[in-house]
C-alpha cells in the first residue's frame, strides 16, 4: 500500500506556542516560558525581513499500521510573502526513486493539487496559516494557531536551531495531526527539519537544504505544471 495523494496534505499543517503558568509556576517552568517568549520575539523580527525562500526538500513518510510502508518524495519548494499576501508551491521531481511531476500550491486563496494529470482545487482560507509553517510566519501568527513546547537548541548542518513541539489549537486539525516538531533557524525564520506525527503509526520527516532567502524566484515558481 503506497502513501501517495494523502501524503501531500500533512503540509497543510504548521507552527508554535504555549506559555506556562504564572507566578506560582516552578522556576524551570518560568525559565521555559521566558525562552519561548524569546523564540517568538525573534520569529517576529525575522518575519519582518522575510520576502522569499526556495529550498530543496526530501519528504520521508513511514507507516507501520495497517501495512508497513515507506514513501519518499524529493523536489523543490518556493515561498513568497508581501504584506498579508502569501504564496507557496512544492514541485515533486522524484517519488520513490522514479521521476514525478506532482505538485501543489497555494495562490489567490486556493490550495491546488496536481496529481500528474488533474488539478484538484480546495478553499485555502482555513489552511493558509498552516502552510506558512517555519517559512515566513511571525511568532505572533504562529502562536495564534498552535500550543508550543520549547525543547531547547540543536545544531543541523552547522546551523543552530530551536526545537519546538507543536500541538494545534484547532480540534479538527488535531484529528489528522497529533503533533508537529520543527527545528527552526530563528535568525532567518526558516525550518531546516520538520516531523509530522499524524498518529501512532504514521509520521513524516521533512528536511530542507540549499535554502535561499530573499532571492528572485523563477518566473513559473508557483505554476503547477
Amino acid at each position: 500500500m503506497r502513501v501517495r495523494r494523502r501524503s501531500l496534505f500533512p503540509l497543510l499543517l504548521a507552527a508554535l506556542l504555549a506559555v506556562p503558568g504564572a507566578f506560582s509556576a516552578p522556576a524551570s517552568a518560568q525559565a521555559s516560558a521566558q525562552d519561548l517568549k524569546s523564540v517568538l520575539t525573534r520569529l517576529d523580527a525575522a518575519a519582518k525581513k522575510f520576502r522569499t525562500t526556495s529550498a530543496s526538500f526530501v519528504f520521508d513518510t513511514e507507516m507501520s499500521d495497517p501495512v508497513p510502508d515507506s514513501d519518499t518524495q524529493k523536489g523543490l519548494v518556493y515561498y513568497e510573502r508581501s504584506g498579508t499576501s502569501f504564496k507557496m508551491a512544492a514541485h515533486i521531481h522524484e517519488h520513490n526513486g522514479r521521476p514525478a511531476t506532482n505538485a501543489y500550491n497555494l495562490t489567490n486563496g486556493q490550495f491546488r493539487v496536481y496529481d500528474g494529470s488533474t488539478v484538484h482545487s480546495y478553499q485555502a482560507a482555513k489552511w493558509e496559516g498552516y502552510l506558512m509553517l517555519g517559512f515566513g510566519a511571525s511568532g505572533t501568527e504562529l502562536a495564534d494557531k498552535w500550543d508550543i513546547k520549547y525543547l531547547g537548541n540543536e545544531t543541523i548542518d552547522g546551523v543552530k536551531v530551536a526545537k519546538l513541539e507543536l500541538v494545534a489549537k484547532d480540534a479538527d486539525v488535531r484529528k489528522n495531526m497529533a503533533k508537529i516538531t520543527i527545528w527552526i533557524d530563528l535568525d532567518r525564520g526558516v525550518s531546516l527539519k520538520q516531523r509530522f506525527d499524524q498518529n501512532a503509526s504514521t509520521y513524516r520527516i521533512c528536511t530542507y537544504t540549499d535554502i535561499k532567502i530573499n532571492e528572485k524566484l523563477p518566473s513559473k515558481a508557483f505554476d503547477l505544471k
